[in-house]
């Protein structure tokens, strides 16, 4: 019998251990723990001593759970958690929690109370800890380690010490709180924290939600505390905010939000300003990096993700304009970005909230549908957050004399985000490069007494400037002074040494001891190449054999032989299988394969059944291929022994970190947009994922340059969403969300089969914001992940003793250093410039240009045929083109732009390869081309890798919409003729 009661003792405190964690107080319940031998207890107070309240409360936990029972343990650790001021720890146990309604409240209080931190720990702290002493909410012992962590290490200390013990108490404390902030006359705390201003609270307990507590509390009484990750984030208009501003708000108290600084402060996003404020509070690292840029001086400011380089570009863009304002000049800010979603980002949660009271703030991106045009905007606001390509645009179309173009003296302060992608063959680049001729020919006027061309100040912003291709110290060096060069910069301001802890595991794979599944591949595979008398020299299921078959079906297709060339696009596609069934499941490789062949045997059948399409004998032979293996692979799909290392090791790591954790939050990086698609179906399909309270989601690129559906900026926003409200609490994301992206405070971050640059790594790293966040490599099979990060932790190092280095240069010697390669970069700039008019001059005639199927080699139309609308778009409106092709259904119809949507998508009549797609232009039907599915014969050179239209040497005639749409009018109407 007292085993089993035992055993009910054991599971009550088992599913009560994420509660447990979060109110236990260690190290002072250690102490009274007395079955559990001594060096174990002082193992827990190291514990909580290194890593946290939260993880130690955890092992703490394990310890009584497993120890050899002796009669009275269960009363000895309730006993112990009420001794060690862990009275609420010790109701649960007693089965006597708190009330759901109190339950809930008091986590908010708590939520409160980590959330104000950073202003709450600039207390009295000796005055407001003998109160609290008094009032019962400390005990004496504790009461004596805050004072003597005060004396030893600070007010602040002392006070983060108090604030973290008195959140443990049983429901009531937050009244008790506020009211010794009130008699202790912290007038400011006391409000922030909900009391009610001028106001006594005649024996009202203060809501502290913010809600009234009487009938004559008003609006302006309601303290405006947000949930979010920022410290004391607070409202900053008294205008309704927007819903899509709580996107990109973090979930997390602000302690997670980064490394902790050397005097034990945190490093995090800055301070807001409070209801009664009028200006940001930066923090004292973020004032020292941030003031070159207030004296106008160029900038690099690199500081580690999630440490609010945001938040100080929008004071040193409040400074600026204010300064600007007070001399009496015109200010205007551009905020350049490198992603669409990061203009909502920009705009919603930093720059329009803090800067809208004064300063008139508007976003612009591909994604906007501007009523004027960007010039116009630029003219009527203040601040201007955009992506760098359409400030680029509007340079250029001042450069060449337009009225509607914009010049860089028009601005007087341009912020760059991610600027360590300001680099040769960047926008960022031909933006500066600009910048850096006009400089330079302003010292030429200058010389000359003449008048020279004001230019804006640049703030460029970013986590890593990486060190490129650099091998040696010395080309690292060379790679970021060339960055600060590009960025015209004066100095690089960084925290030094200063880098946050992050645990980090490399989980190695190992080869299956059997491969059936993969095997059957193989074989068809080298069935493949025996048909189309190919060699390769790589090994199946590798990048380089992948790369071999794209250069295959180039040369193919360039030679007109069309078997070889769709022998090698299928080897590619099966390929492709090999590395998704070393990456995720068996069944879902097979599903790429499948809808694979379901899309080749979709293109030989025609919308009309009179229409025959060709199907030639090596199309029948890869479909029969497929056909009598596919019954053996989806049999072997479905035996569980069979799977990959990579997917075994992917789920015990989550399994480990959901397990662990109270509240577990993390992001997982992979290669490709299938492999997040497959992965996220893989755990929402789960049940033991589901168990443990994992909510998957994805998250992919918005471009389409993959056969995988692109996801919409709204799409990407809803997902971010749910992530930040709780909903998701697992995202699976391809390398979008590396970079930039203000992802709520994650706890784990794991990159499976993933690895690129240093750049990519710190980046992902930087995701895990929380205290006690991990970060996981997991390999894959061929990938090779787990060389290439121990080579990525090498440059990184090579990258910060580099910094390092040119911050310690005298400053002339730095600025010798930038001037030389500026001048170099406008020198080859020049000559690529010479280079790319004299190809302008040589461009062919369009006549000279001929289009040939890619399939089937057949001869489509000339480039007297293409017209071009709004420089982008290739259609071919000819009678003679509309009878050489069939058109197919769109099922999901996409609204492009206001004046675009396609409707369906083209195909050669013969073979059924795709050309492009119909696209309705102003009421008009036009097939548009797209250059990837020809073979492109520019006066007799075969091009068969074209990609993109401007690649061609070609310009095409603009298409005139009046002439055609009054042809279109005088033809007769088919349904109007007898």
């Amino acid at each position: 019998m007292a085993a089993s009661t035992d055993d009910i003792r054991k599971r009550l405190i088992e599913d009560l251990r994420p509660r447990l964690q979060e109110i236990i107080a260690v190290e002072q319940v250690v102490n009274h723990l007395f079955f559990i031998e001594p060096t174990r207890r002082e193992q827990i107070r190291q514990k909580a001593r290194t890593d946290g309240n939260a993880l130690a409360a955890n092992v703490l936990i394990s310890a009584v759970v497993e120890q050899p029972h002796t009669e009275g343990w269960f009363r000895a650790f309730v006993d112990a958690l009420s001794r060690g001021g862990s009275e609420l720890a010790a109701d649960y146990l007693d089965s006597n929690p708190p009330d759901p309604k109190d339950e809930a409240e008091n986590d908010y209080c708590v939520r409160l109370i980590q959330l104000l931190a950073p202003k709450l720990e600039d207390m009295k702290t000796e005055e407001v800890c003998n109160h609290c002493f008094s009032q019962e909410l400390l005990t004496n012992e504790e009461k004596e380690q805050i004072l003597a962590e005060t004396r030893n290490k600070g007010n602040r200390s002392g006070a983060a010490e108090l604030l973290g013990r008195i959140v443990r108490r049983r429901p009531g404390w937050f009244s008790q709180f506020l009211d010794i902030l009130r008699r202790t006359e912290h007038k400011s705390l006391y409000e922030l924290t909900g009391g009610s201003p001028d106001k006594k609270q005649d024996g009202k307990q203060p809501s502290p939600k913010g809600e009234p507590t009487g009938s004559e509390a008003t609006a302006e009484e309601t303290p405006a505390a947000a949930e979010g990750s920022e410290p004391v984030v607070l409202s900053v208009t008294e205008e309704p905010q927007d819903e899509s501003a709580d996107l990109y708000a973090s979930a997390d108290p602000p302690h997670s939000m980064g490394p902790s600084q050397p005097d034990g402060s945190d490093l995090a996003a800055a301070p807001a300003r409070g209801p009664e404020e009028n200006e940001i509070v930066l923090w004292d690292y973020q004032m020292e990096v941030a003031r070159p840029a207030l004296e106008g001086q160029n900038i690099i400011i690199c500081l580690p993700t999630g440490s609010g380089k945001t938040r100080v570009a929008v004071y040193i863009t409040e400074k600026h304009l204010d300064s600007r304002k007070a001399e009496g000049k015109p200010g205007k800010v551009v905020v350049l970005v490198n992603k669409i979603p990061l203009v909502e980002q920009h705009y919603t949660k930093e720059f329009l909230p803090f800067l809208r009271h004064t300063n008139k703030v508007e976003k612009v991106s591909g994604d906007s549908q501007l009523k004027i045009s960007f010039a116009k905007i630029v003219q009527r606001n203040d601040i201007i957050i955009c992506t760098a390509q359409i400030l680029e645009n509007y340079l250029e179309r001042a450069n060449d004399g337009e009225d509607e173009g914009v010049h860089l003296s028009d601005l007087s302060l341009i912020v760059i985000d991610e600027c360590h992608h300001t680099q040769k063959g960047g926008v960022y680049n031909h933006i500066m490069m600009r910048y850096l001729k006009q400089k330079h020919k302003n010292r030429r006027l200058k010389k000359e007494q003449k008048k020279t061309v004001p230019l804006p100040q640049i703030l460029g912003l970013t986590a890593s400037p990486g060190v490129g291709k650099a091998t040696k110290m010395q080309k690292a060096e060379e790679h970021i002074l060339r960055i600060c060069a590009n960025l015209d910069a004066s100095k690089i301001m960084s925290l030094g040494d200063f880098k946050k802890a992050i645990k980090k595991t490399i989980l190695t794979v190992e080869d299956r001891k059997q491969d059936p599944f993969g095997q059957v591949i193989k074989r068809i595979m080298n069935t493949i190449q025996d048909h189309a008398k190919l060699s390769p020299t790589c090994d199946l299921g590798s990048q380089n054999y992948e790369q071999w078959a794209v250069q295959k079906e180039r040369q193919a297709a360039k030679e007109e032989d069309q078997a070889v060339r769709v022998c090698a696009d299928y080897l590619r596609r099966y390929n492709e299988g090999l590395v998704l069934s070393n990456t995720i499941r068996m069944r879902d490789a097979l599903s790429y394969l499948n809808k694979y062949h379901e899309e080749q045997m979709k293109k030989k059948t025609a919308p009309d059944d009179e229409e025959k399409i060709q199907i030639t004998e090596t199309e029948r032979f890869l479909f029969k291929l497929f056909k009598g293996s596919k019954e053996e692979l989806e049999r072997l799909a479905k035996i569980p022994e069979y799977e990959n290392d990579s997917l075994s090791k992917l789920r015990t790591k989550i399994l480990q970190e959901f397990s662990s954790r109270t509240e577990a939050r993390g992001i997982i990086f992979t290669k490709t947009r299938h492999s997040a698609i497959t992965l996220s179906q893989w755990i929402q399909e789960n049940p033991k994922f589901a168990d443990i309270g994992v909510k998957p989601s994805y998250v992919i690129g918005g471009g389409d340059q993959s056969d995988v559906k692109p996801m919409t900026a709204a799409e990407q926003r809803d997902v971010l969403k749910k992530f930040f409200m709780g909903e998701v609490n697992l995202l699976i994301a391809t390398t979008v969300a590396e970079e930039g992206l203000d992802i709520p405070a994650c706890n784990f971050v794991i990159r499976y089969g993933l690895v690129t640059n240093e750049i990519a790594m710190i980046q992902s790293q930087g995701r895990g914001r929380a205290e006690d966040s991990t970060y996981t490599v997991v390999d894959v099979k061929n990938s090779g992940v787990a060389e290439k990060e121990c080579v990525n932790e090498y440059r990184e190092d090579m990258m910060d003793k580099a910094i390092k280095k040119i911050k310690a240069l005298n400053q002339a010697d730095y600025e010798k250093q930038i001037t030389e390669f500026q001048l170099q970069a406008i020198m080859e700039e020049k000559v690529r410039q010479t280079k790319q008019n004299q190809k302008a001059m040589k461009n062919e005639r369009p006549s000279a240009v001929k289009f040939s199927c890619r399939n089937c080699s057949r001869h489509v139309c000339t480039g007297e045929d293409v017209q071009i609308i709004e420089n982008m778009h290739r259609v071919n409106v000819t009678p003679e083109f509309s009878k050489l092709l069939i058109q197919r259904e769109n099922t999901a119809l996409q609204e492009r732009l206001l004046d675009y949507e396609t409707n369906g998508t083209i195909a050669c009549k013969e073979c059924g390869q795709q050309w492009g797609s119909m696209m309705m232009y102003r009421g008009i039907e036009c097939p548009c081309l797209h250059v990837k599915n020809f073979v492109v014969n520019i006066s007799g050179k075969k091009l068969s890798n074209c990609t993109r239209w401007s690649e061609l040497p070609v310009r095409f005639p603009a298409f005139n919409y009046i002439e055609y749409a009054a042809l279109m009018e005088q033809s007769p109407d088919e349904e109007e003729t007898v």
